[in-house]
């Protein structure tokens, strides 16, 4: 019953964005939204996906950038409004579905091969 109500709630009231296929590895630029008091501006935040997690209603996404050379790592959830657009810059090849290792790594290392052919 309780599964049912929240199958329910997650159908006909989260709003649900349409986003091109990425994953972990893949280099993508966030366009979100920014509310300062009355204004709204929209600020894009460029980094590599170190995960995917979650289904349904609670699915996020983790991107990793270096600002300043410090790492800088935000969630942002899939069903948010906040988001306004979503744009894939690079493929990156990599054999995990998590690279939390990638936070470790420095110069040289930190590079990402890029997917040809798609």
């Amino acid at each position: 019953m309780k599964q049912e109500l929240i199958q329910y709630v997650e159908d006909n009231f989260i709003t649900k964005q349409e986003f091109p296929k990425f994953k972990a590895g893949d280099t993508v630029t966030v366009s979100y939204r920014i509310v300062e008091g009355s204004k709204e501006r929209i600020q894009q935040f460029q980094g590599v996906v170190l995960q995917i997690n979650g289904s349904g209603a609670t699915k996020t996404f983790t991107v990793r950038k270096i600002s300043s050379g410090i790492g800088v790592e935000r969630i942002f959830p899939f069903t948010t409004p906040m988001i306004a657009g979503l744009t894939v810059n690079k493929r990156g090849v990599v054999r995990r579905a998590r690279i939390y290792y990638f936070r470790d790594l420095t110069g040289k290392k930190a590079r990402i091969k890029e997917r040809r052919g798609q």
